[in-house]
């Protein structure tokens, strides 16, 4: 196994590595390397969904999709019909994806954020539709004291109704569902339960700061987030056919970058469950 960092502590790429027969030891080396370096690419890996699926098992119980399930969920991002042709531009799939292009962190409109998020590339465009990736840790070290201080204790409200309204989100759930989905309580600054560090834990999903003025709150966390982002703790990856990427949802936030419209993409995620104990405050708040 080969390790070439990005930097000193965020994001790395393994090589020399085959995922679908890693043993027992090599499995915990590379979650080490994960809590250390909170996004790994594993290039030239060609997984199939089932070997995808495996070894995010390895990292906890998976998601299950937006409909209530008990069905662990796999997400095909695409903008390609199952014959390969692309889908028409107002297609509401296209519309839904939109919402990737803005600073987020998977699930943090459910109780219970997500953990881990593994996406896999098939199919990918010749320019554009790379995948950017920010370090909430290095975001939260570099907050003027001040500002840090004020936050330690502030409970921020995500909401999926919120976050997506605007693209399509909303269109792809029945009333039932939505109402599954109410608005839930996250600490902004959150201890990172592996690598103990603070992490600023914002992103499209955070509505308000509970306790303060809805809109100076709202107008905050868009700039904690624009701030955290821009900081040179970013990395931009772009992406080759057998690509996977696992990225910690703890402490990284996402986007995807824009790609042409006439360009195909197919893409695998499937996302780990967060533990119910990092969240111990929204337990009990929710």
């Amino acid at each position: 196994m080969q390790i070439n960092p990005q930097s000193t502590q965020f994001g790395a790429t393994v090589t020399n590595v085959d995922l679908p027969n890693l043993s027992d030891d090599s499995f915990r080396e590379i979650e080490q390397l994960w809590w250390k370096y909170a996004v790994l690419l594993f290039p030239d890996q060609f997984l199939s969904e089932k070997e995808q699926f495996a070894f995010s098992r390895r990292f906890g119980l998976l998601e299950c999709g937006l409909q209530r399930s008990n069905t662990p969920s796999i997400a095909r991002i695409r903008n390609i019909d199952k014959d390969g042709n692309l889908i028409p531009e107002d297609h509401l799939t296209r519309r839904f994806n939109i919402g990737n292009s803005v600073w987020h962190t998977d699930s943090s409109y459910k109780r219970v954020a997500a953990k881990a998020s593994l996406l896999s590339a098939y199919v990918v465009p010749k320019k554009g539709g790379e995948t950017e990736w920010a370090d909430m840790r290095q975001a939260c070290d570099r907050l003027e004291p001040g500002m840090r201080e004020w936050l330690d204790d502030k409970i921020a409200e995500h909401h999926y109704a919120f976050s997506h309204a605007w693209h399509g989100g909303l269109d792809v759930m029945k009333p039932t569902d939505l109402a599954n989905l109410p608005p839930v309580y996250h600490p902004v600054i959150q201890k990172h339960p592996d690598s103990d560090r603070d992490v600023l834990f914002v992103g499209r999903h955070a509505t308000r700061i509970l306790g303060e003025d809805k809109f100076s709150s709202r107008t905050l966390l868009r700039r904690l987030t624009h701030d955290g982002t821009n900081l040179g703790n970013t990395w931009k990856h772009r992406w080759s056919p057998g690509d996977l990427v696992i990225w910690d949802n703890r402490c990284v936030l996402h986007r995807a970058r824009y790609a042409p419209r006439d360009q195909k993409r197919s893409m695998l995620r499937t996302t780990v469950a967060g533990d119910a104990l990092v969240n111990e405050w929204a337990t009990t708040a929710a």
